[in-house]
C-alpha cells in the first residue's frame, strides 16, 4: 500500500521517500528506519551548518563548512539496511557518540543539524546519486562546494560523497531530484 510523505507518495516503499528525522526517531517513517525494520537502500542525508564552522573530519583533516546545507550520500546493505541511517541520526542528536564515518564528524558537530533524510530501498545507487548531485547542484546554483576531498568516498573513486549550497530548499530540492533520476534510470536498464 502506498504510504504518505511530505514529498509524495512512496509506491509499494520502492520509491524515494524523504523522511523528517523526527519520524525516524519516534519509530513513524513510512520505511520502518526508526522502528529497525527497513530494507537495505542508498540514502542523502541533508544537514544545515549554521554559523560557518570548521570541522575536523577524522584523518581526513579539518575543513571550512560555510553556512548553509550539505547532502552526505551513504547505502547501507548490511544486516540493518536503511536502520544506519537511524545511527546517524542518533549521533546528530548528540545521543550516540561514536564516530564511525566521516558523515558522523559533521553531524555531531554543534552547528549542524540533521534536516532530511533522502532514502531509496533496494537501491544500489551511492555512487550513480553521488555523481549526479554534484552534477546538479552545480548547475542550480553558484555557490556549490565540496568542503573536503574523499569524505564519505574511502571505498570507491568519487571524489566526494557530499557536496553542498548555501540555500537548504534548493539543496534538499536537488538531492530528491538526483535520486529519483537515479532510481529511475536503474529502473529502466
Amino acid at each position: 500500500m502506498p504510504t504518505e510523505t511530505d514529498e509524495g507518495t512512496v509506491a509499494d516503499l520502492d520509491d524515494v521517500a524523504v523522511l523528517a528525522p523526527d519520524d525516524v526517531a519516534d519509530g513513524t517513517d513510512p520505511l520502518g528506519v526508526g522502528a529497525g525494520t527497513a530494507p537495505p537502500g542508498a540514502y542523502a542525508l541533508v544537514f544545515t551548518v549554521d554559523p560557518a564552522a570548521t570541522i575536523t573530519v577524522g584523518a581526513l583533516g579539518d575543513a571550512a563548512f560555510p553556512a548553509g546545507a550539505y547532502a552526505y550520500v551513504g547505502s547501507a546493505f548490511g544486516s540493518n539496511g536503511l536502520g544506519r541511517v537511524g545511527r546517524h541520526r542518533r549521533v546528530a542528536d548528540g545521543a550516540h557518540d561514536v564516530r564511525h564515518w566521516h558523515v558522523d564528524y559533521l553531524g555531531s558537530h554543534p552547528n549542524a543539524s540533521l534536516t532530511a533524510v533522502v532514502a531509496a530501498p533496494r537501491a544500489d545507487v551511492e555512487c550513480r546519486v553521488a555523481t549526479e548531485l554534484r552534477r546538479r547542484l552545480a548547475a542550480a546554483t553558484d555557490d556549490a562546494v565540496a568542503p573536503l576531498t574523499g569524505f564519505g568516498a574511502s571505498d570507491c573513486e568519487c571524489p566526494a560523497h557530499l557536496v553542498g549550497g548555501a540555500d537548504p530548499n534548493t539543496v534538499r530540492a536537488v538531492v530528491v531530484e538526483s535520486m529519483r533520476a537515479v532510481t529511475s534510470a536503474e529502473a529502466d536498464d
